[in-house]
């Protein structure tokens, strides 16, 4: 399933985008933040206030390795159940800091696994799938820990320069 993002939520997120303005998009860009980013200092300044819990909705919606199994947990650290309740009163609700930001480098790691992997549903299938250099474990199941989402993001790198293991 592709993230279809009308023009007016871009905010000139394009392909060729920095990857800060494409996960924005991906959080529901200015109609859902109310905030306008350019670049990371902008995202951390909206990180820093909480996203709405509406932008969290937004990127379930759009990206389906989220909305199965404990995925949503690994990834932004919330569980469905969490979610459920917040949806009730998701425009008046914020995330939390630490929720905000995984939020945040969740949208940013998939927008660059879709850079390297050429489509949505070939970065979604490679987060669910045991990759050889992190050692066979699936990229969603170390979102949970910083350490782990920086190995993913070296990863993403070392793919796109051609070095698989």
């Amino acid at each position: 399933m592709s993230i279809a993002v009308p023009a007016a939520e871009q905010s000139g997120a394009l392909a060729g985008d920095s990857i800060p303005i494409r996960a924005f998009a991906m959080l529901g860009g200015r109609r859902i933040v109310a905030h306008g980013v350019q670049n990371s200092i902008d995202a951390h300044d909206v990180i820093m206030r909480g996203l709405p819990s509406a932008s969290l909705i937004h990127l379930i919606a759009r990206v389906r390795v989220l909305s199965h199994g404990d995925a949503l947990e690994k990834a932004i650290g919330m569980s469905i159940r969490t979610l459920q309740r917040r949806r009730k009163d998701a425009a008046d609700t914020r995330l939390s800091v630490e929720q905000s930001s995984r939020a945040w480098r969740f949208a940013e790691i998939l927008a660059r696994a879709i850079d390297v992997m050429g489509a949505q549903e070939a970065a979604e299938a490679w987060l669910e799938a045991q990759a050889i250099g992190l050692d066979n474990r699936r990229p969603i199941d170390l979102l949970s820990s910083a350490a782990g989402a920086e190995a993913v993001e070296n990863y993403l790198t070392r793919l796109e320069y051609g070095v698989y293991t």
